[in-house]
């Protein structure tokens, strides 16, 4: 399926990712999503993770953070992270598309920046459906593409539907 970056590269997208983070803590993006305490929320595409702590803290101790990458230096930097912020309710999972977690087990995907790169992304979806729960929430962002393609790439499936547009992310539920 899908290749990871190369060392460099990764290391270059996490100086970036970096920058964004300190501009736009993520904190902020993650209030459009509405995480609640005891949520099991999947990270796909974690890269650095740039995502895990703020969501780790929302979930609080009853929940669960799965951080999924294809990259081994991702998954790298996130066990990193969860050994220095002493995060004790994330998981790492290196994949390039099956989670390895139970149906119906989760609350909440991100799935941010990720999406333009999967070659197989009707694939990804189709995990990302089995594992939500009925009701689920597939919160997306991907900067590479418009509105339009969004709405019709990750409904055309019939595994999700709009459920709303915020300032920075599109939530989708899951259908069935």
């Amino acid at each position: 399926m899908d290749k990871p970056k190369s060392p460099l590269d990764f290391r270059l997208m996490s100086l970036k990712f970096r920058l964004r983070d300190f501009l736009l803590p993520r904190k902020e993006v993650l209030k459009e999503v509405a995480i609640k305490p005891g949520f099991a929320v999947l990270d796909y595409g974690c890269g650095p993770g740039g995502y895990v702590a703020p969501a780790s803290e929302l979930v609080g101790e009853s929940g669960r953070i799965y951080a999924l990458d294809i990259n081994p230096l991702a998954i790298k930097m996130v066990q990193n992270l969860i050994s220095k912020k002493h995060l004790t309710n994330v998981e790492t999972i290196l994949s390039d598309c099956k989670t390895g977690l139970p149906n119906g087990s989760i609350d909440v995907v991100l799935l941010y920046d990720t999406f333009h790169a999967l070659s197989e992304p009707a694939k990804v979806l189709a995990e990302l459906h089995r594992v939500l729960k009925p009701g689920g929430v597939l919160s997306f962002n991907d900067h590479h593409m418009q509105d339009d393609e969004i709405r019709t790439r990750l409904t055309d499936g019939g595994f999700f539907s709009l459920l709303e547009r915020g300032k920075r992310v599109h939530n989708f539920t899951r259908i069935g």
